[in-house]
């Protein structure tokens, strides 16, 4: 592939990718660097690397599990995997032996300096200049002894915006792939994140995101929350997001970001039905967000304890009794909350309640957004181990080259040089509570057979260790899939399935529940606790009528923006409603346009897919190549 050929750094438009490496060629010419420069062979002695090393010891030990991980992805095309600190002297590499050995030709190994002003434009160096993931394929090095290179790099950052260090892929240029910066840019966000857990984890942390859905997952934005509601860090999606730099975020507090307090955010997760709080911030944007807490299980506010809401909960090192169910505000406890007088969810209450505490697996099924892990939650919060932790892993979100080491952990001495204690994956933190697996029918079928063994014996053994650690956990799963199917197509271990399947349970989709007012009376309650707005009666008849392929996630979407567009208005009416839900019901109403307009739907989001796939998952950047907004993009990609 030639260098005229090479694709924009992905995120990166064509002419800002031209613009920013001729800027670093400039740079290198004023450092009177020769293009004909011979490879610097003199790394820093023995000694300064290990110093090196020690100093960075913290960003390694976070590092080292996911460059493994990286590595499985590109293993066999040519490449390795760089790990540098913030002067841009590599720390660490793997790869490929033999591209290893040709690398080692240009001086690209441990103990080498790849900083613009000693290696000319690079991925490397010149992301640590820009500060940004950066991309230099082939003839775009500086020095033409690089040039058989193709390197993307992503610099990673500290929760208060520092640049720690750089991550970077590099291989054979003819062997370039347009996917490369997307898997880098991901496992550097998975690297800054672990950091900001690790930095403020007993701390109240809000994760956000334009899409509720994407909650949880890599693109979450997380800010971390003081006491006083003081804004103390955050990822570099949460900056991203909010278009603020980090020491921009730290002068702002809750109040002043988002128009709410730490009392309002714990009011909100209290509430029986918990839904994603919205907060919208200066620059006009609108949220979803759920609250975090790691670290020792405290109360928060009125005896409600947070943290044990929280999917990353830890828990506490000592054997604890168990306890009574936690009752909530209404004076119920979870599984009473789920009631609303539906036939099909009252019989499924009661056949819930007869394993309670019999070490009888449950697995839900049913429609994504039917409140599968809402359901899951309650059974935690009525059994005896509510008061340890509830921890969910959602199997489709998290990437398969990771969700090994989150699951297992991984131990310490389990990478080179990685001295200090390893990572807790999370059956170990779901210890003495109950661990939920969501869309478990996504979970790698490569894992599956590990994961049987874990449920089977009890027993955890991390990533890298000999020892196996001992669990106590209940387990329910999760799927929206016909996990049948899939075992017939081989596709999911039947062993693994009955292990599962102590009980299986299918929560209705909302279109075939009889308690759509309650339901909707209930989630306005939560949304508008001040001042509660009834449902006109032509617009309770619309939502009687509309099929809610969404179900209960969609319909609290769609009241949680009518009860901001009604302000102080005493009722809500078709006025209140979004224009995309309005056209799906307009859809609805006319079913033969509706199967064309669907169609029509389709090949848009389809079209809009290929744009954000081409842009590395660069949402706003797909957006400039299409010349539709952002928001056009995500109705666009939630088109059936």
């Amino acid at each position: 592939m030639s260098a005229s050929l090479s694709p924009a750094t992905l995120g990166d438009s064509e002419h800002a990718h031209a613009r920013r490496i001729e800027q670093s060629h400039l740079r290198c010419a004023a450092l009177g660097l020769s293009r004909v420069e011979r490879p610097d062979f003199e790394p820093m002695v023995r000694g300064d690397l290990v110093l090196a090393r020690e100093r960075n010891e913290r960003l390694f030990t976070h590092a080292a599990p996911v460059m493994e991980m990286l590595f499985e992805q590109i293993v066999n095309t040519e490449s390795m995997i760089v790990l540098t600190d913030a002067q841009g002297t590599i720390l660490h590499s793997v790869g490929d032996d033999a591209f290893l050995a040709r690398a080692g030709k240009v001086a690209l190994a441990p103990g080498v300096n790849w900083a613009e002003q000693a290696k000319g434009t690079n991925a490397i160096g010149t992301a640590l200049v820009e500060e940004l993931p950066t991309l230099v394929h082939g003839g775009e090095h500086f020095i033409h002894a690089n040039r058989f290179l193709t390197c993307s790099a992503a610099p990673i950052f500290d929760p208060r915006g520092n640049v720690l260090g750089v991550l970077d892929v590099t291989g054979d240029q003819r062997s370039y792939h347009q996917h490369t910066m997307g898997l880098v840019r991901m496992s550097a966000r998975m690297i800054e994140n672990h950091w900001l857990s690790e930095d403020y984890g007993n701390r109240l942390r809000l994760h956000f995101h334009l899409r509720p859905e994407f909650i949880g997952t890599l693109l979450e934005g997380i800010i971390v929350v003081g006491g006083d509601g003081r804004l103390l860090g955050a990822n570099r999606s949460a900056l991203d997001q909010l278009d603020l730099s980090g020491a921009a975020l730290r002068m702002h507090s809750l109040a002043s970001l988002f128009d709410t307090t730490v009392a309002a955010v714990n009011d909100h997760f209290r509430a029986p039905i918990t839904v994603p709080m919205r907060l919208t911030a200066p620059n006009g944007r609108s949220f979803h967000a759920s609250a975090r807490v790691n670290g020792p299980v405290r109360s928060m506010m009125a005896g409600v304890d947070l943290a044990s809401r929280d999917v990353d909960a830890v828990p506490s090192s000592q054997p604890q009794a168990p306890r009574a169910p936690v009752a909530t505000p209404s004076g119920g406890t979870g599984l009473d909350t789920l009631s609303t007088g539906d036939a099909q969810v009252e019989a499924l209450v009661h056949k819930v309640r007869r394993i309670l505490n019999k070490d009888i697996p449950l697995m839900i099924l049913g429609e994504t957004g039917t409140g599968k892990e809402l359901l899951a939650r309650a059974v935690h919060q009525d059994s005896n181990r509510a008061r340890q932790p509830f921890v969910a892993v959602n199997c489709a979100s998290i990437p398969e080259t990771l969700i090994e080491a989150e699951l297992f952990g991984y131990e310490d001495g389990a990478f080179t040089g990685a001295r200090r204690k390893g990572a807790a994956g999370r059956i170990v933190q779901a210890n003495g509570g109950t661990l939920f697996l969501d869309e478990i029918g996504d979970m790698p079928l490569s894992l599956q057979a590990r994961l049987l063994r874990v449920l089977q014996e009890r027993c955890v053994t991390p990533l890298g260790g000999h020892k196996s650690i001992a669990v106590d956990i209940a387990v329910v799963s999760a799927t929206h899939r016909d996990l049948r199917a899939m075992i017939a197509a081989q596709q999911f271990r039947d062993d693994l399935y009955y292990r599962l399947n102590g009980l299986v349970v299918r929560l209705p989709a909302l279109r075939d529940r009889s308690d759509l007012r309650a339901l909707a009376s209930r989630i306005l309650r939560a949304e508008a606790p001040q001042h509660t707005p009834a449902i006109g009666a032509d617009l309770m008849r619309m939502f009687e009528r509309y099929a809610w392929p969404g179900n209960i996630r969609q319909l609290a979407n769609v009241l949680r923006t009518a009860a901001a567009m009604a302000g102080d208005e005493d009722e809500i009416t078709e006025a209140h409603l979004s224009d995309d839900f309005l056209e799906d019901q307009h859809d609805a109403a006319m079913p033969a346009v509706a199967a064309s307009a669907r169609t029509l739907r389709q090949s848009e989001a389809a079209l809009v897919r290929s744009a954000v796939d081409a842009a590395g998952g660069n949402l706003s950047e797909a957006a400039k190549r299409l010349g539709i907004s952002r928001n056009t993009i995500y109705r666009k990609l939630r088109a059936r």
